[in-house]
């Protein structure tokens, strides 16, 4: 008699796989109950993980409460495929990831309404913090769960039922993992994601000075910037901002801390909306910022001056060093 489930469920697995190409897959069995590992952890070739006795093995297990997981193993490194946990994603997600060039190679529906994508940026194995730095970036992009975006996360095997009880259907049975899209392949824009979450080097002004800054990614930049962002609430009140005075009041406060001026200047050029805009000359508007901002601030300080602000930062041009820079 054919078995139906067992034909689709290893249909999915070489689906997923085959959009995935790497030399070793990484199985885990975790119980959804005790949360518990299944015994051992298991490295598999492409070609034993869709052998029959695998996949009639891990349904055995599957049907006996464990979930199936699955990630492309490079030892302690990252084999370059970034997971992104997409719960509760807009429906347009995976139309926006694909126009900004981070196409997904595989996209699952764990669950009605969850998805999870995996990005391949690199054909060569990663370190573990730039892989984080990329899940981060784009989990901060595309809504992602941040508590999945890490460089070693494991993801859904396809063809198996999702054992959490919370996933269940309205039906109380679980849901299948299901395959949504495959097309293997690199993100259009992979080059930039590692850029970004790649350790900057220091200035050349710096170099020169025989100075060596604290690391810092770009990625990271981006959040620094964005947290003094939320903290003054600038785009809530100043329409439109006026991102060089934003620009210096961060540089302020971030030197006024004791960062590194080469941290300092990527928070900027990394962080600040549109950098460089419209600035002729980006490297010496980011030097003018910076020794303007050694300076301290007349009067009170920016988080206390401006939290009842009712003047646009846009018509304060006394405080800006740019000339159409917004």
């Amino acid at each position: 008699m054919t078995d139906r489930g067992f034909f689709l469920t290893r249909q999915a697995i070489q689906r997923q796989v085959a959009a995935t190409p790497c030399e070793l897959y990484l199985v885990r069995l975790i119980h959804h109950c005790t949360r518990r590992a299944f015994p051992g952890e298991r490295l598999w070739t492409a070609a034993q993980l869709t052998q029959g006795a695998t996949v009639r093995f891990l349904r055995i297990r599957n049907r006996e409460g464990c979930d199936v997981y699955l990630q492309p193993f490079a030892a302690d490194r990252n084999a370059g495929y970034i997971l992104l946990d997409l719960d509760h994603a807009h429906p347009a997600v995976l139309e926006t990831m694909c126009a900004n060039g981070h196409e997904p190679c595989v996209v699952l529906q764990t669950s009605p309404g969850h998805l999870q994508a995996w990005v391949r940026v690199s054909p060569t194995p990663l370190e573990p913090a730039v892989a984080t730095a990329i899940a981060r970036q784009l989990a901060h992009t595309y809504g992602g769960d941040l508590g999945s975006a890490d460089g070693r996360h494991l993801g859904r095997l396809a063809g198996f039922a999702n054992q959490k009880p919370e996933r269940r259907l309205l039906s109380g049975r679980a849901p299948w993992v299901r395959v949504v899209h495959t097309m293997a392949g690199f993100a259009r824009n992979a080059g930039a994601l590692l850029r970004a979450a790649t350790p900057l080097p220091a200035p050349a002004c710096v170099r020169r000075q025989g100075v060596v800054p604290v690391s810092i990614t770009g990625v990271q930049a981006l959040e620094i910037y964005q947290r003094w962002m939320k903290r003054w609430r600038i785009v809530e009140r100043y329409v439109p901002p006026n991102w060089s005075i934003v620009d210096l009041w961060i540089a302020r406060e971030l030197l006024a801390q004791g960062r590194p001026a080469a941290e300092v200047e990527a928070v900027l050029r990394f962080g600040s909306p549109q950098f460089p805009r419209r600035h002729g000359n980006p490297d010496d508007y980011l030097r003018r910022t910076l020794a303007r901002a050694a300076f301290p601030a007349p009067g009170r300080a920016v988080s206390t001056a401006h939290a009842n602000a009712s003047t646009p930062a846009g018509n304060n041009s006394a405080c800006s060093n740019s000339t159409g820079g917004r």
